[in-house]
């Protein structure tokens, strides 16, 4: 961690506005991007957003410098979305009933020529339950087990929601190229 941010947070926590301030306009972007590719809705992504941050300066005085300081604040924000989700019903999971474990993560070619953006715009179109599972595997690395017990699931049903996502993701993306040959 740079001296310059060791010093922001210090005076966060004696919650020096000055300090506050840069350390919003450091990591707004970032950290609103976290917001939105859980929540779709702007306004509802601003407003967890929002809460976010404010839980990320009232409680600057419990992160410790033993870890990565904007893993922490993005913990915070993806604890927030996914409050949020829960507290709105858009967090619907399907249960899947499978008592064995599912296949090793299939390796698909299309996911060479995919770009970060174009998989942001496909995971939209996506369902809360696939979009969320697949946004802490892939954007958070957290792992089947952490997931599941975020999300009060079975890991088997982590594995499956990511694995739909994938899979749809990579449908889309073809269908998207399809379309670009055929125009």
């Amino acid at each position: 961690m740079s001296n310059h941010l060791e010093n922001i947070i210090r005076l966060c926590k004696e919650q020096n506005a000055q300090a506050q301030k840069q350390l919003y306009e450091r990591y707004k972007d970032t950290l609103y991007a976290v917001c939105r590719r859980y929540i779709l809705d702007s306004q509802d992504a601003e407003d967890v957003f929002i809460n976010a941050f404010f839980k990320i300066l009232t409680k600057i005085d419990s992160f410790t410098a033993t870890g990565h300081f904007e893993s922490w604040m993005r913990r915070i924000m993806v604890n927030e979305a996914l409050m949020h989700l829960r507290k709105n019903a858009a967090l619907k999971i399907q249960i899947v009933p499978l008592d064995e474990d599912l296949p090793e993560e299939e390796w698909y070619e299309e996911e060479e020529d995919m770009t970060y953006e174009q998989v942001l715009a496909f995971l939209e179109s996506l369902p809360a339950g696939y979009r969320t599972v697949f946004n802490l595997y892939v954007f958070e690395d957290y792992n089947h087990r952490e997931i599941a017990e975020m999300l009060n699931i079975s890991i088997n049903t982590s594995k499956s929601q990511y694995l739909m996502a994938k899979k749809r993701i990579i449908e889309l993306f073809n269908q998207d190229k399809t379309r670009q040959k055929n125009s």
